[in-house]
């Protein structure tokens, strides 16, 4: 997998009132606390599985987390939960630190594992054995599936639940000492096996696991589970408000549990918020993982990927996503948001602070008669017409040009305003000109507009005030640049994908379109990678990874048109 980097753009702190007036009811309960001087500050976790990367759900949390951190003056953890080492790699801890601080935040020196704290786990696990508030179960994982119960029926207690706590302990030892095999026994709490939470039935919290971690080697064989884990992580740091999402709130009671039957140094408070659910979208993290491996992507990174870094690649800002997850809010129930909504935030950020260029797609030469063989003339073109800090640059012009092939049309349809022949337009920050004769192949295919300008109206505006209906990018053909450019749609063909069952038959064919031939202007080769740039009257564009000197690659971003905007407009 090939890294990516990009100068990171940190979030302010954001001031206390500015916090509490947001008014999320998150933030109402951090403020409730802070009124009532249960805590001084909050200390919140992102605690995220190094099994995969981050992707645009993730993106939520961490803006949820860090910024309530931020706002009301404390601090929040970043805290891998690894706790499963069969599918925990290296690379996926690194890649999910470069997301984190992409995204503009700093945990400074808050980083933490959940493998820091395995020694200690372990002793407050043999605790709950010495209370006899757990056994170690022989069963298999279907036996303890199958005496689980259902939500209408009590579980089974397990024959081994009867255990004294010397041979408990005994065997958790040997647990941990690599006697037996992975999958031969667990170690349970002793809680209620008719109890209506199903979490609460004699709930598995060891499991043997004889596999490399990534951190601890082969130091263990014994691994706690998530509920273990994560409660009394929380607790050894301090953390205050431990923000989850909603598929948690059943595991409350059991997080309470534990907190309330261990020696822990705090108490944490969790609290239950909405995932993020978008159309067009598939967050689970299997399925992208099955993406990657079975190659209907390039990686986790490919722009059609939900994950972070695949829109980091895409070229979407991390200002755009941050100011996503402040426009959906927080809210306790699941709902389905546009992905339409993404999209507008990304491109409100990017109107303002894309530089713009010229491209030409699929080019058609245009040649100016009345222009000197060999004259080039720099023309002076605005880098942002929202920005006028932006300043402008110079772009040559010549005889020869090339144009976008659907700007021509030879026998013009109704409301179509660019070139025909006959017509006259304007040329961005150039020349009219009027299309006097068309060159065809063979073929009866359109290769060649041979044009006239008027030298009256360089700049692109006319002494005697005539408007044309229509101006056009273009690009010298002397001076251009050949590249290819990747058009990206939504990865999946429908808004609700897998809703038959099968992800992989949503899958959108067309998701990714490759352009060849492109037509550059020169200063374009100059754009870093990280940068994302308008074509304009095309979209915004960034340059791919496999962009190279003399082989330029340009992803898009995002088209210029807004349709959720259009949807808002309609219904309000």
């Amino acid at each position: 997998m090939t890294s990516q980097t990009r100068p990171s753009s940190p979030a302010p702190p954001t001031p206390l009132a500015d916090a509490v007036e947001r008014g999320d009811f998150i933030r109402e309960i951090v403020a409730a606390d802070i009124a009532a001087g249960r805590i001084a500050a909050p200390v919140t976790r992102f605690p995220p599985e190094p099994n995969g990367y981050l992707h645009i759900g993730h993106a939520k949390s961490i803006c949820l987390n860090f910024g309530v951190a931020q706002g009301f003056g404390g601090h929040c953890n970043l805290r891998f939960d690894d706790t499963n080492p069969a599918k925990e790699e290296q690379e996926y801890i690194d890649a999910i630190q470069a997301d984190v601080r992409w995204l503009g935040f700093d945990w400074g020196a808050n980083l933490f594992f959940a493998s820091d704290y395995f020694e200690r786990m372990y002793e407050w696990a043999k605790h709950l054995v010495e209370l006899g508030l757990a056994f170690v179960d022989d069963q298999t994982a279907d036996e303890i599936r199958e005496t689980r119960g259902t939500l209408t029926e009590p579980g089974t207690n397990s024959p081994w639940r009867v255990r004294s706590v010397s041979e408990n302990l005994e065997l958790f030892a040997r647990m941990r000492a690599g006697e037996f095999p992975d999958g031969a026994r667990v170690l349970r709490a002793r809680i209620d096996m008719a109890s209506p939470n199903i979490n609460l039935r004699d709930p598995v919290l060891y499991r043997i696991v004889h596999a490399n971690h990534p951190r601890t080697g082969e130091a263990w064989c014994i691994y706690p589970t998530y509920d273990m884990a994560h409660g009394q992580s929380d607790a050894i740091e301090g953390v205050t408000h431990s923000l989850c999402t909603l598929e948690f709130e059943n595991h409350r009671p059991l997080y309470d549990w534990l907190i309330e039957h261990l020696p822990v140094p705090s108490r944490p408070r969790q609290i239950e918020f909405a995932r993020l659910n978008l159309t067009y979208t598939a967050l689970s993290k299997r399925f992208l993982l099955k993406l990657v491996a079975e190659g209907h992507v390039r990686g986790w990174d490919d722009p059609r990927m939900p994950t972070i870094s695949g829109l980091r690649r895409r070229g979407f800002p991390p200002e755009g996503i941050r100011e996503f997850a402040a426009m959906i809010g927080v809210a306790k129930a699941d709902s389905v948001i546009e992905y339409g909504q993404l999209e507008y935030a990304v491109r409100s950020v990017l109107n303002r602070t894309a530089q713009r260029r010229f491209g030409v797609l699929d080019p058609l030469k245009v040649v100016i008669t009345n222009w000197p063989a060999g004259r080039v003339e720099m023309v002076e073109v605005v880098n942002n017409p929202e920005d006028p800090s932006a300043g402008s640059r110079q772009v040559e012009f010549s005889r020869e040009l090339w144009i976008e092939r659907e700007d021509f049309m030879e026998e013009p349809a109704p409301k179509f305003f660019r070139l025909a022949p006959g017509r006259e337009v304007r040329l961005r920050s150039a020349y009219f000109i009027t299309c006097r004769e068309v060159v065809k192949d063979p073929e009866g295919r359109v290769v060649e507009l041979r044009c006239t300008h008027d030298p009256a109206t360089r700049g692109g505006d006319a002494p005697d005030g005539r408007r044309p209906k229509a101006t056009l990018h273009w690009v010298s053909a002397a001076q251009a640049l050949p590249a290819q450019v990747r058009l990206y749609d939504h990865l999946f063909s429908r808004p609700d994908p897998g809703v038959a069952g099968d992800l992989l038959v949503d899958l959108n064919p067309t998701s990714e379109r490759i352009v060849r031939g492109a037509m550059l202007e020169p200063a374009l080769a100059e754009t870093p990678i990280g940068e994302t740039i308008q074509f304009e009257r095309l979209g915004y564009f960034t340059p791919d990874l496999d962009s190279r000197d003399g082989a330029l690659v340009f992803n898009r971003t995002l088209t210029l048109k807004d349709t959720w905007a259009k949807v808002q407009a309609r219904d309000s």
